[in-house]
């Protein structure tokens, strides 16, 4: 399926009604769960919903920021998808230097906490990506809003089996695991999303 609103592909720039009126909703549940996740993750003691907290927090800055730039020209559309490509790369590194921080601690998590609020975090995320599922294809600025709910999804889906495997073996190993697995999804989607940038970037005169 192609994005919408008579656009096709990688063509389309987001400049429509529907999609500003979907990144409006999107950045709303993505900001309210930053705080509920954030608060959540240091009362569950889990390095894996703090993880996933700043994951909605980078979120909330991504998708305002391709508001904010739709309509402009592509080369100014890629710088932006660069910077969040570079952001999401810094993201991923810190939340791998916590989990391995967190490997010489021996607190184990409250999974039942740590369950609940992944289940609430996925719905909010799984709300995301109904919304934008028309919108998943299109230039690096589009991409990369897709791929930020996408990997939201699966996060949420992570964090939960880690709070039951936390909950079985009553160990804190599950949750640390889980952290790097998010870690490495934020690098893919911003090893992906600098290479379209940086395409655009080439192939666009400024």
């Amino acid at each position: 399926m192609g994005a919408s609103c008579g656009n096709d592909g990688e063509n389309f720039d987001g400049a429509s009604t529907a999609y500003r009126r979907a990144l409006w909703a999107v950045i709303a549940i993505n900001a309210t769960m930053f705080v509920v996740e954030m608060v959540a993750g240091y009362a569950a003691q889990s390095i894996a919903l703090r993880a996933d907290a700043l994951d909605f927090f980078g979120d909330t800055i991504t998708y305002t920021l391709s508001l904010v730039v739709i309509g402009h020209a592509l080369q100014t559309r890629a710088k932006v998808a660069l910077l969040k490509g570079l952001s999401l790369l810094l993201l991923g590194l810190f939340v791998a230097g916590s989990a391995l921080w967190q490997m010489f601690t021996q607190s184990v998590p409250e999974a039942p906490l740590m369950g609940g609020i992944g289940f609430l975090a996925l719905l909010a995320n799984l709300a995301s990506v109904v919304i934008l599922l028309r919108f998943r294809d299109g230039d690096s600025n589009v991409r990369s809003v897709w791929l930020c709910s996408r990997n939201d999804a699966i996060g949420n889906v992570a964090v939960m089996v880690a709070a039951l495997l936390v909950a079985l073996l009553h160990s804190h190993w599950p949750d640390l695991l889980v952290a790097l697995m998010m870690s490495a999804l934020f690098l893919n989607a911003s090893v992906q999303i600098i290479g379209r940038a940086r395409e655009e970037m080439r192939n666009t005169p400024d």
